[in-house]
């Protein structure tokens, strides 16, 4: 099966997120010095985890402002999209508002199950994986009205290192349980 030229597209913006998603979690894990890190208690941890989700919650505040900004200076959008189409531009926005929800909820919750089952040094990668998540949301919206392609490196920006680091933990799960039932 050929690829379209918009799924060519895709591929050219995914690759290079993916290339900064690995550099980041696993230089922010090598390269963040100790003493930024918190000390090794899980309510610290907690702590220190929860400040840098900050930055998903404001990429989300900021979705959800433009949004409401749209509306309130469009006499079509006022209203709302309970009692109005929309016109293309609120469209638009409320999708960036749609996909930013999806992926603080994710990104948030990754943190912090990184935070609480990853050795320390690894926690470096949270703040990476954070400013990824700022960047890859600041292009995503960029580049979504010229479709797929546009805002393939912002979403991939945005989506890797949550699930690099969800599929991370899990693995690291998975080898503890087989550890303590006496298999690994």
């Amino acid at each position: 099966m050929a690829l379209t030229d918009k799924q060519k597209g895709v591929i050219r913006g995914v690759i290079p997120a993916v290339i900064l998603t690995i550099v980041a979690l696993v230089g922010g894990s090598l390269v963040l010095p100790f003493s930024v890190l918190p000390i090794d208690e899980p309510g610290a941890r907690l702590a220190w985890t929860l400040q840098w989700a900050l930055l998903p919650m404001l990429a989300l505040i900021v979705s959800v402002a433009r949004v409401g900004n749209q509306r309130f200076y469009s006499a079509e959008d006022i209203d709302g999209s309970g009692l109005t189409e929309g016109t293309r531009q609120v469209r638009i926005l409320r999708a960036v508002l749609q996909n930013t929800l999806e992926q603080a909820a994710l990104a948030v919750a990754a943190y912090l199950i990184w935070a609480a089952s990853m050795p320390l040094r690894w926690l470096g990668a949270i703040p990476a994986a954070a400013l990824l998540f700022v960047t890859g949301r600041v292009l995503f919206s960029l580049g979504y009205h010229r479709g797929a392609p546009g805002r393939a490196t912002g979403c991939a920006l945005t989506m890797y290192p949550t699930a690099a680091m969800l599929a991370t933990a899990a693995v690291v799960l998975l080898w503890r349980i087989l550890a303590w039932i006496g298999v690994g």
